[in-house]
C-alpha cells in the first residue's frame, strides 16, 4: 500500500463522517502496525478484499461512538444488533468508496461484524497492517487497512 493509496482511505473516512453526521472526524497520521497488536474496540466491521488486491479492511469503534452516530441520525434503536449493523455498514461504505478509487477489480465482501473487546483480530501472513486512527466527537476509533 502506497502513501497515496492510504490518503485515499483517509479522505474516505473524513468524507463519511462529514456526510453522515455533519460533523468532521479528526483523522491522524496513519502508521504501520504490528499485526499481532491491532487496536480493539467494542465493534469491528470486517470487509474482505479480493480480485486484483488481497486482504481486508476493518472499521473498529467503541460502542459509544456508534450510539452517537445512530442518535445523530435520529435513530432510536440503540440495541447491540443495530450497533453491530452500523459497524458493518460503515466498514462496507468505506470499502465501497475505496472500490470506486481502485477500480472494479477491487472486490469487497459482505461485512462480518465481531463484537467485544476480547476479540482477536488476525491478518493474513505477510500482509502489512496500516492503522488510520481518528476521533469523532472526542471518541477514538480506527480503520485498519491490510491490502496488497
Amino acid at each position: 500500500m502506497t502513501e497515496a493509496e492510504l490518503r485515499i482511505f483517509v479522505g474516505i473516512v473524513k468524507h463519511y463522517f462529514e456526510q453522515q453526521t455533519g460533523a468532521p472526524a479528526a483523522v491522524y497520521t496513519p502508521f504501520l502496525a504490528d499485526p499481532d497488536a491491532l487496536p480493539v474496540y467494542d465493534y469491528t466491521g470486517v470487509i474482505g478484499i479480493s480480485g486484483n488486491r488481497q486482504g481486508c479492511v476493518y472499521f473498529i469503534a467503541p460502542e459509544e461512538l456508534l450510539r452517537l452516530i445512530l442518535s445523530s441520525s435520529g435513530e432510536t434503536d440503540l440495541s447491540p444488533r443495530n450497533l453491530a449493523d452500523l459497524a458493518g455498514e460503515i466498514g462496507n461504505t468505506i470499502s465501497g468508496n475505496a472500490r470506486r478509487q481502485f477500480g472494479n477489480e477491487f472486490l469487497i465482501s459482505v461485512p462480518l461484524v465481531v463484537k467485544g473487546r476480547h476479540q482477536t483480530i488476525s491478518l493474513p501472513k505477510g500482509v502489512k497492517a496500516y492503522i488510520i486512527p481518528f476521533s469523532w466527537q472526542k471518541l477514538d476509533a480506527s480503520l485498519v487497512v491490510s491490502v496488497v
